[in-house]
């Protein structure tokens, strides 16, 4: 039995070109792949060409889908590169590692494990004794280490160098790996007990086991073995330890239920930025290597050639110049630095330098520009039809070809008209997703456009979706059927009446009729017997606004303007007895609630409904009982809504404002009454004379007191505002010259304007004379 081990970086172009070489050169019968061993029932599927890295295995606990763990590969990844030569040959592929039904159980152990707690000696007033036990070590870096070793302050830059960037033949290179590892692990001063040393310990015992069988199996064959550098030197068949040192670590494994498929993976999850730990640094630039790599006429100089083409196209792109004569002088510098700085070849540091020297003039700016375009890259992979997968995402992959709504890996900007029917299919779908939790896209602001018939909506595929599906696919094997299921159970388990009737928006706006009744129905059961009144009101805002806007989707509102007629009229009847004898927090939330009440039935122009509104807000607008607040608020309400006139209104604000009655809830009421609305007071002289009284009639205790409030309310207003109602006041003159009540329009002046208006609206304008 010959047993090759290949150690490699996982997304490592000069490895992949490296394991490349070495199966041509020394073809094995056996293929393994560090790798969880689920993945063995659908490892054919990646020598299918509808499988488009970058590509990832998902495996996942089957009970607890969120448990799960993705294995990318790219194109310029070892474990692609290794697949794909044996599947075209007929060799078998396996992946050897840790199975994952064992590493969710022992993580879930780990998790349930308490940690020791630590009582604090309160008794004792000596000073505590010094801490002389050893630092916990920190986590080792082997590539640092070996950088460190070569006089590099950069671990990339040393890999890249040494291992990556070469042009040589590599093959040779593994045992130099394998080497320089293994002195690395015997320099390992951490204990045995470190997590990170036995999980390590653990995954080798069983990568061990797995070559035992197979070289019991097939004594005469030749496996190659491709995992990780670190691995490489406890693979080694003449260094193996004892098999009863392995089974001690492999005994009495845990187990839970997982299950495995292949899932489109992005290149930009690929990098560290993401924070996947294996990844690299820059994908796209990886990618534009290997292929360079690959080719057997590979030249140093090409590759900073193409590479800032490529970067001179994407500045186009961006409408900045680039010519060709200036590719030509960056390739030339990047070549000249390399030198310099005494690399094997060019490296992206060289032509970033060169790029921002050259064609960027200098700036980093430029640069920025294209780096998310090429240095990392926008690529999504594609995954075979027959590539097993949850039900839910099936569907979903279906509507997605309907619907022409291709995922891509970067965000993308989709306006939707809802008036068509296509588009509208694309908003439901949208909505359904977002409902499951499943958030590809996003509603962003539909810009200047105000009409309900548009939405606006960023979308973007990442790979955790993938995890979400899975997830949502407790809730049903189609993405209506989840998505109703999924609305009914939130529903069930709410008790917040707010909740709910945003949860029937958002079944109104995914279409879903199933889900409307199951939220109905708890809404209409919770409201029955809420007492809490502001609960009851701000359910009416989005009730209301569904009622109001539901005909542009076409869906029928009936049911919901009933369960929404019932929860007015129980608002109504509860409002007298909750608006007395509030605090400020309770009565500032009463407000807050009334107001929002207000802004919906404003949108239904419902008789019946405004006038249970209307008597119910009479009742706490004018007993001094109530918070000054909410009688301010109520009163404000009434006046707009032409409920009371301007004399009973100047009444009520004079009785509030007089100085008998108490100065912070008079302040209340006028912040309620207000409301960050100065079109009464700049218009309304009476009102504004009595505002102004009542400050002017305030003593200096109780002025210094009320600053704040009345500061509060009038920073509401706008400076053209605030400048009108000082302009006004100078105008009032003294308190006699102040007008008590009644209008101050001159009808003389306002004639024309009112001519002018009756014109459009096809009145008749008399004047005191009777002539038209």
């Amino acid at each position: 039995m010959t047993v090759d081990i290949y150690g490699i970086r996982h997304h490592g172009p000069g490895s992949a070109r490296a394991v490349l070489a070495a199966l041509e050169a020394h073809p094995p019968d056996l293929v393994l792949i560090e790798g969880c061993p689920e993945l063995d029932a659908i490892v054919d599927l990646l020598g299918e060409d509808d499988m488009v890295p970058p590509v990832a295995g998902l495996v996942y606990a089957v009970d607890e889908p969120r448990k799960a763990t993705f294995y990318p590969l790219a194109r310029f990844s070892p474990e692609w590169v290794a697949a794909r030569w044996a599947l075209a040959r007929g060799v078998p592929v396996r992946f050897l590692d840790l199975p994952a039904t064992h590493a969710f159980a022992l993580a879930d152990e780990a998790a349930a494990t308490p940690q020791p707690d630590v009582e604090p000696d309160v008794a004792s007033d000596a000073e505590p004794e010094l801490d002389v036990s050893p630092a916990p070590p920190e986590r080792l870096d082997p590539i640092g280490t070996l950088a460190a070793a070569a006089g590099y302050d950069d671990a990339e830059r040393w890999w890249e160098d040494a291992v990556e960037q070469r042009y040589d033949t590599p093959a040779e290179r593994f045992d130099a790996i394998r080497d320089a590892m293994a002195s690395v692990r015997a320099a390992d001063t951490r204990p045995d007990d470190d997590p990170d040393v036995h999980a390590n310990a653990r995954r080798e015992a069983w990568m061990r086991k797995v070559l035992r069988a197979e070289i019991k199996a097939a004594p005469e064959s030749r496996l190659a073995v491709v995992c990780g550098a670190w691995h490489a030197p406890a693979l080694v068949p003449a260094d193996f330890p004892a098999v009863s040192r392995d089974q001690a670590l492999l005994t009495k494994l845990p187990r839970t239920k997982v299950a495995a498929a292949w899932t489109p993976w992005t290149a930009a999850r690929l990098s560290y930025s993401s924070g996947y730990g294996a990844g690299v640094g820059a994908p796209g630039w990886y990618q534009h290597l290997f292929d360079h790599l690959a080719r057997d006429d590979a030249d140093p100089r090409d590759l900073a050639t193409t590479w800032l083409v490529r970067v001179a196209r994407t500045l186009r792109e961006e409408k900045l110049d680039a010519s060709t004569a200036s590719v030509v002088e960056a390739a030339r510098l990047a070549e000249t630095l390399a030198t310099v700085r005494g690399r094997p070849s060019v490296g992206l540091s060289e032509l970033d330098d060169a790029a921002q020297a050259v064609l960027c003039e200098g700036s980093r700016l430029p640069l920025d520009l294209v780096h998310e375009r090429l240095v990392v890259g926008a690529d999504l992979g594609t995954v075979p039809d027959s590539a097993p997968v949850v039900p839910l995402a099936a569907d979903l992959t279906r509507q997605q070809r309907s619907l022409r709504l291709r995922p891509t890996a970067s965000a993308q900007e989709v306006d939707l008209d809802l008036r068509r029917e296509s588009q509208l299919a694309r908003s439901v779908l949208l909505h359904r997703l977002q409902l499951l939790g499943v958030r590809w896209g996003e509603l962003s602001d539909t810009g200047r456009t105000t009409g309900t018939f548009k939405e606006s909506w960023t979308v973007e595929w990442r790979p955790e979706l993938a995890v979400d599906l899975v997830e949502a696919s407790v809730w049903g094997t189609t993405i209506a059927a989840a998505a109703s299921a999924r609305a009914a159970d939130r529903a069930e388990s709410s008790a917040d009446l707010a909740e709910l009737a945003a949860l029937v928006s958002a079944c109104l706006t995914a279409d879903l009729p199933d889900g409307i009744a199951a939220v109905l129905e708890a809404l209409d059961a919770r409201a029955a017997v809420q007492h809490d009144v502001p609960a009851l009101l701000s359910t009416v805002e989005p009730l209301a606004r569904t009622c109001r806007y539901g005909d542009v989707r076409g869906v029928d509102t009936r049911r919901v303007r009933t369960v929404l007629g019932a929860t007015v009229v129980r608002a109504c009847v509860g409002l007298p007895m909750a608006c007395a004898s509030l605090d400020d927090e309770a009565a500032q939330q009463m407000v807050t609630a009334v107001a929002g009440a207000q802004r919906g039935l404003s949108l239904l122009a419902d008789g019946e409904l405004d006038e249970a509104w209307a008597q119910a807000l009479e009742s706490v607008s004018a007993p001094d009982h109530v918070a000054g607040a909410v009688a301010g608020r109520a009163t404000r309400i009434l006046l707009d809504a032409g409920r009371l006139d301007a004399d009973t209104t100047a009444h009520r604000m004079g009785r509030r404002l007089s100085l008998v009655a108490s100065a912070p809830q008079a302040a209340a009421w006028l912040d309620g009454f207000l409301a960050g609305d100065a079109v009464l007071l700049v218009h309304d002289h009476a009102l504004l004379g009595l505002v102004d009284a009542w400050v002017g009639g305030l003593d200096e205790t109780a002025f210094e007191d009320l600053l704040p409030l009345v500061r509060r309310t009038f920073a509401q207003f706008s400076r053209a505002e605030r400048r009108t109602i000082g302009e006004q006041l100078s105008r009032l003159g003294g308190p006699d010259e102040r007008p008590q009540g009644g209008s101050t329009v001159d009808l003389d002046q306002a004639m024309p304007a009112l001519r002018a208006v009756a014109g459009y609206l096809g009145w008749k304008v008399v004047d005191r004379d009777g002539a038209a």
